[in-house]
This record gives C-alpha cells, structure tokens and sequence, in this order.
C-alpha cells in the first residue's frame, strides 16, 4: 500500500485497561478507535471498488463502510473474487482487530514498534501516528506547531542553502512541481524562483492564517532555520533565534509527544552542535540521523557529505531526574535529526518512545 488516509473525527479516550506499568492519568488521555478511524482506509487504492469489483466483494465493501467494526466471516472474505483484493481486505481486518483490540490507538502503536521489524503496511502506521498526533497537537497550538507535527507521519522534501534549511511535504512537492521533481522544486523556493514552487508558500507569521483555513494543510513550507547570523563587520557577527523558527516548533510537538505517551515533562531545544564532554546518551530522529549520532559518540569522523546531511540538533532535559535512568540521571538527552542521502527526510517517532533513558527501563 502506498498511501494513507485517516479521520480524527469519531474519536474517543480509551476506557479500556492497557499495560499496568503505565499511569493511568496517562492511559486516560489515549484515544479508542472509532468507526471514523478506519473508515477512509477503505477509499485506499488498494481497498477501493473498481470496475471489476464482484458483486460479493462489493457487499462487503460496502458492509464495512457502513460498520467498519462489523463482524467478516471467513467465508465472506474468501468469496472475493480477485486474490489480490482477498488479501487487501485480509490485511485490513488484520490490523483493525489488532488496533480494537490494544484498546487504544497509543497501546496499539506500543506495542507495534515494540515488536519490530513492523509488519504493518506503512499507510496503516502512518494513519496511527497522524490520529495521535492531531489529538496531542492541537488547534490550541500554533501554525507552526501544527505544519511540524506533520513530520511525525509524512515524509519531507529537503533542501539546504545559504544557511537555509527548508522541508515541503514529498507528496505536495512532487505534485506542484510539472517534473515531479521535489528537490529543485524547494531550492526554487529557496532562492524566489518563479514556477511551480510558487505553489508552497512558507509558512511563517504572515500566513499563518492561510494555513488554518488551506484546503491542502501539507501545502505549506517549513523553514528548519533556527538562527540568522548577521555580519556587522569587522568580524563581528550577530547570532539571533528565529521567533518563527521550525526546528523550535518541532521541540514543543516532541516534548508534547513524549508526555501524551510516558507521562514524562522534558524541555526540548535546538542546538547548533554538541560541545560536551561527557556526552552520555542521544537519540536519533531518523535511520540516518542515529547512525551519524553514534559515529560522533563512538569518536569517528563522518566524511563532509555525511554530515552535510545533519540539518537538527536538539537537546532534552527532563523536569526530573527520579524519571531516568540513575546512571545518567540529570545529564541531557541530545537528539538529531538528519536527512538521507536523496534529501529526503522519514522522521521515527517511536524512537524517543523506546529509546529514552527512563528509570523504569533501567
């Protein structure tokens, strides 16, 4: 499957027990599935009725729509005609009792990541993390906030210069751009090219109510930056933080995410580099971003183009050291965050869910 759809609406806080070790305060806030959870699942490619549909796949079909918690016999699915949509259908129902189930989509997501390699098409995960992530982040919190949120669960377009680093939604980028060719398309944006990039406005201040009202709400640009360095001459230079900065946007969702699942307060914020010593643990954000990070640790030296790639640091601190680990209790937390090789950025969440130093995971 290769793409994603997804309806917070119809959702409700879990009432359903979960794994003891958690506090229930915590479990309260998790959210159960609701009919309009997997409804738009159904309108996937891979799901939808097509001219060929049968008759028996098209009862089914449209069964589910209607109920799409309603009971499927083996019988029922086997009449499907087509083996390719059998096994489609057979892989929905999969995963809907699994999530049903877990009780909550927070315990589901637990336990997939949990039990990795994840044998879950991606769309289905994606539209897990994307329903959390609309309950954790949500209209209280600003445009900006809500545009890095996105990162959680959509795969981004990267392009670095002059100091700039900018992310357009891979989908939105390759589709606004006549040669479906996302990278050029943002380094047009980058340098106020005319042509199909002037179709994704980056988001700062000045539009942030187009973003709230945008049909498209991945149509928009994040700008990565987090500081602006201004020459003043003599060799002096200016360092200020950008008050609309993405990467500090992309902290407070992190740090809402963390406590949505652990019940844990953290203070997340960016970093130009790490200067530390006694550097004791980090965390990356994505596949590329921990390799990088445990090179550095280990005392190696990526070549130039590798780390080129780093485009985010940040660094956690918990609100108390009883919650980690007592080996490094009260020491930072760094996080990085990378893009790969093709400039193309995959975030992994569930990273700082598993790999935090926690006290209970001692």
């Amino acid at each position: 499957m290769t793409q994603a759809g997804t309806n917070n609406g119809g959702m409700r806080e879990a009432d359903r027990s979960h794994p003891a070790d958690l506090d229930a305060q915590v479990r309260a806030r998790w959210l159960a599935p609701g009919a309009d959870f997997f409804r738009p699942m159904l309108a996937l490619d891979e799901l939808a009725l097509v001219d060929d549909s049968c008759e028996d796949e098209r009862r089914l079909h449209e069964r589910l729509v209607a109920d799409p918690a309603c009971a499927v016999a083996a019988a029922e699915l086997a009449a499907v005609a087509d083996a390719d949509a059998r096994e489609n259908y057979a892989v929905f129902l999969a995963f809907r009792d699994a999530v049903i189930d877990a009780g909550s989509l927070e315990a589901y997501y637990l336990r997939l990541v949990r039990d990795a390699p994840i044998a879950v098409p991606p769309p289905f995960v994606d539209a897990v993390v994307a329903a959390i992530v609309r309950h954790v982040v949500d209209d209280r919190c600003s445009a900006l906030e809500r545009r890095a949120a996105q990162l959680l669960h959509r795969p981004q377009r990267i392009a670095v210069r002059d100091g700039r680093v900018l992310c357009a939604d891979w989908i939105d980028a390759d589709r606004a751009s006549a040669a479906a060719a996302g990278v050029d398309l943002v380094r047009q944006l980058v340098v106020g090219g005319a042509g199909p990039g002037a179709g994704l406005p980056v988001l700062g201040a000045a539009n942030a109510h187009d973003f709230d009202r945008a049909v498209d709400p991945y149509g928009f640009v994040l700008d990565l930056s987090h500081e602006i360095a201004n020459d003043l001459g003599h060799g002096l230079t200016f360092t200020l933080a950008r008050s609309d900065s993405g990467m500090t946007a992309l902290a407070r969702v992190l740090e809402r995410w963390i406590a949505h699942f652990l019940g844990v307060s953290t203070t997340i914020r960016p970093l130009q580099r790490i200067d530390d010593p006694a550097w004791r643990w980090h965390v990356g954000l994505d596949a590329e971003a921990t390799s990088l990070l445990n090179d550095l640790y280990r005392g190696e030296t990526p070549d130039g183009e590798r780390m080129q790639r780093l485009i985010g640091l940040f660094r956690l601190d918990f609100a108390s050291a009883k919650e980690m680990r007592a080996d490094v209790a009260g020491k930072p937390v760094y996080l990085g965050l990378a893009m790969s090789a093709e400039q193309t950025l995959k975030l992994k969440p569930q990273n700082l869910l598993l790999n935090l130093p926690l006290a209970a995971s001692a």
